[in-house]
């Protein structure tokens, strides 16, 4: 944490939620549908985020642009002319600083050369390829509809293409052994990838895998095989050069990071448009939480009405600041104390005191960050910070 960390300052990000799916996961909670190849309904619903995203605009003016991202769902399904349309109206909306990151999320079943340089000409730079495993029985298991085979083919495909590239990797799943694991991030990083996000399967409640779970009939690893599985992600990966700058990121150097993830940990402001999409902007001097109508109908029906979100609160200072300790945490840089007065933590005792004394958290520069011993237990660092 030596070098200053960027100010976000008054530039703003673009999120883009694609709901569309060629397939429901069952470990997936976000919000999505099943491509039925309804293309009447996905060309009203660009024409919806198009629109949206010219309201936000003018909401808060012509602000500098830091990055876009489209995500979902499976954003690899949309047409590249419509991915194009989104890029060229966030150019023209906002200020654009140099090169800016726009990364797009695709599954390897799309990795077709045609489609994905259609995506590179349409302006997407950096392309995360969501392969979650290049085990079959593990595809097989986390319901994903590419085998390891077509997940290699994509990888060398998108490889052709893009120069950045990061890869979606799950673990923690049942029976997976450290031994398996590790060798799986070795051949993930034998393919070249500069980034790297390596999640934990997590079982929430509303999916497949939740109500398994409460069937009894998926069992996932307990907490010190999760543990194990954590230390080794960290051993492999930096061993080969990556960098944890963040709980589940792990880049080669500062400029594979996504900046726009990055963005939003810092606290910048991002327009979230398309169903379900979350966003936080600075509205009236306040931090507000926007977000949209989740249905793709309910969503249409509200920007045409001049209402897009489901909700929008307004967050006070406090909790503006504990947003601020959530996100930051996460990262290797940590939170500056600045942003932390509104919470009424000394930094010289209390829990911040006893935290730093245990080895889980540390101060420098300014700044609160989580140590190597307190990243793995985070949910408790926060918990002792934050109650």
């Amino acid at each position: 944490m030596t070098d200053p960390v960027p100010d976000p300052g008054e530039a703003v990000a673009v999120y883009v939620h694609w709901p569309y799916c060629a397939r429901i996961c069952p470990y997936c909670d976000f919000n999505v549908v099943r491509d039925r190849s309804w293309r009447a309904e996905q060309a009203v619903l660009v024409e919806a985020i198009l629109t949206d995203l010219s309201a936000q605009a003018a909401t808060i003016g012509g602000r500098p642009l830091a990055s876009i991202f489209f995500g979902g769902g499976t954003p690899s399904l949309m047409r590249s002319d419509d991915v194009a349309r989104v890029v060229e109206t966030a150019r023209t909306l906002f200020r654009p600083q140099g090169e800016i990151e726009i990364t797009l999320e695709a599954n390897p079943t799309d990795a077709e050369a045609a489609h994905f340089g259609a995506l590179r000409a349409a302006g997407v730079n950096r392309l995360s390829l969501g392969v979650q495993s290049l085990d079959d029985a593990a595809l097989a298991f986390l319901g994903r509809n590419h085998s390891a085979d077509e997940a290699r083919r994509a990888i060398d495909v998108a490889g052709s293409v893009f120069d950045r590239l990061s890869i979606d990797l799950i673990y923690a799943l049942p029976g997976q052994t450290v031994e398996a694991w590790a060798g799986a991030l070795r051949e993930a990083v034998a393919q070249g990838f500069e980034h790297v996000s390596p999640y934990q399967l997590t079982i929430e409640a509303a999916t497949a895998f939740g109500r398994a779970y409460d069937r009894g009939t998926l069992v996932p690893p307990d907490e010190d095989r999760a543990a194990d599985l954590y230390e080794a992600t960290q051993a492999v990966l930096g061993a080969a050069g990556f960098e944890a700058y963040e709980v589940s990121n792990h880049a080669r150097g500062v400029a594979a990071r996504s900046a726009h993830n990055l963005h939003v940990w810092r606290g910048g402001d991002y327009l979230g448009v398309g169903p379900g999409a979350h966003g936080r902007l600075t509205l009236g001097g306040a931090r507000t939480a926007t977000v949209a109508h989740r249905r793709i109908a309910a969503y249409v029906e509200g920007v045409a009405a001049g209402t897009p979100w489901s909700e929008s609160p307004m967050l006070d200072q406090r909790e503006a600041a504990e947003e601020r300790v959530l996100l930051g945490l996460r990262t290797v840089e940590g939170v500056a104390t600045a942003d932390l007065a509104a919470l009424d933590l000394p930094m010289a005792s209390g829990p911040v005191a006893g935290l730093v004394e245990d080895g889980f958290v540390r101060i420098e520069a300014g700044r609160l960050a989580a140590t190597a011993r307190g990243r793995p237990v985070l949910d408790a660092v926060l918990k002792a910070l934050l109650t």
